[in-house]
């Protein structure tokens, strides 16, 4: 009777906000929760020493992702205190220095608000704006340097529209004037190439629970050979106690997250190329197919973005009703899972003003995220219950 009385679950199209931990990931990661338990830092017996082990090995596949090497990769809890070690451990140890950061105004409020911490401590930071595409202007970040900028910090794609920075040209401008540039790259890992070196990139954030990895692991990678510009970076740790992790972040190494993430990340290279074309093409597919609206906008660049990502505003309808009606038949979201705030009123996404979108727009907008599960049948369901949804309010207007 119980099994009888349940409704069918939501479509998931919110991969942006998380995704399920992949099973041949969970496999990797089940030895070390019973049979391989140990303590990393055990350095006297064969539990800690298997221990350190994997979690070397990970370091090492994460590091060869990105170009790194394993030394500069700390794990940490996730990409937000990735963010948190980056800026507020450069702040700290370029303390009475350098005193001023770059950012920009769409970026990820795991930067901004310690962007607003760092500012109330006496630190001047700039925030970079945006064309109504989500790019940031190069001239525009060349005028905003000063003598004492010590960090600029632009995410590679966006968490709200999927729009992909010109990293490469970032870097190049931050090294030419000896500057950090670090880039929260949490939802770009295995969707995009990235190459730490060739882009000039110091600090890059990562987590695993966008790339179907487990939730609670992250990394900053932390540049530490000296760039083509003789830059190196200085951090100054934000977690004291025991001196894990080259002495950046204390704490017992969570083994199992560790595997995952780096079976996650092992897994998602091998993937990438045929993956990232299928989410696009199934992307295409729903964009195409919902455009039989009109005053149905798409929000950000329209091919320089993640292949699985589509932000639409559709004018015409309440935004609270629009999403009250989706959420039956897919699960979506408005804007950022850690920002939503009411999801019965949703805010208006920062990000979507900062394109020019209204309040009313940027209310009525729709954050479709494509994953590894997705189905052309599934997008189909989503088009014929989406456009029903958006017809009937737009009616009862």
């Amino acid at each position: 009777p119980c099994a009888k009385a349940m409704t069918q679950r939501p479509i998931y199209l919110d991969s942006h906000a998380t995704t399920p931990v992949d099973l041949r990931v969970l496999e990797a990661m089940y030895p070390y929760f019973r049979e391989q338990f140990g303590n990393p830092s055990s350095g006297g017996h064969v539990y800690g020493w298997e221990a350190a082990a994997a979690v070397e090995q990970a370091r090492a596949t994460i590091a060869a992702a990105i170009g790194a090497d394993p030394t500069e990769i700390i794990f940490t809890s996730g990409a937000t205190e990735a963010n948190n070690l980056a800026l507020k451990g450069a702040a700290e140890a370029a303390y009475g220095q350098k005193q001023h950061i770059i950012t920009v105004v769409t970026e990820h409020n795991a930067i901004l608000d310690p962007c607003r911490y760092l500012a109330s401590l006496g630190f001047a930071v700039t925030y970079l704006a945006v064309d109504g595409q989500g790019l940031i202007d190069l001239g525009a970040l060349v005028a905003a340097f000063r003598p004492d900028t010590l960090l600029v910090s632009v995410m590679a794609a966006n968490n709200e529209i999927g729009v992909i920075q010109p990293l490469a040209a970032i870097g190049a401008l931050c090294h030419e004037r000896g500057v950090y540039f670090h880039c929260d790259a949490a939802q770009a890992l295995t969707k995009m190439p990235i190459q730490v070196q060739e882009m000039q990139i110091d600090l890059l954030s990562l987590t695993a629970h966008k790339i179907y990895g487990p939730k609670g692991i992250g990394a900053l990678y932390v540049r530490r050979r000296k760039s083509n510009h003789g830059l190196r970076v200085n951090l100054a740790p934000q977690l004291h106690g025991g001196g894990h992790e080259k002495g950046l972040r204390s704490g017992t190494l969570y083994t199992p997250q560790i595997v995952g993430f780096g079976a996650a990340v092992a897994l998602g290279l091998e993937l990438m190329p045929t993956e990232q074309l299928y989410l696009q093409g199934l992307r295409d597919q729903l964009w195409s197919k919902l455009q039989v609206l009109p005053e149905i906008y798409l929000n950000g660049h329209p091919s320089q973005r993640l292949a699985g990502n589509l932000n639409l505003s559709v004018g015409g309808v309440d935004g609270a009703a629009l999403h009250l009606g989706l959420r039956s038949v897919v699960a979506v979201s408005a804007g950022s899972a850690c920002s939503s705030g009411n999801v019965g009123d949703p805010a208006p996404s920062h990000v979507l003003k900062a394109i020019g979108r209204s309040d009313s727009l940027a209310r009525a907008s729709i954050r479709f995220g494509l994953g590894r599960d997705t189905t052309e049948s599934e997008i189909e369901r989503v088009v014929s219950h989406s456009i029903n949804v958006i017809q009937r309010l737009r009616q009862s207007r």
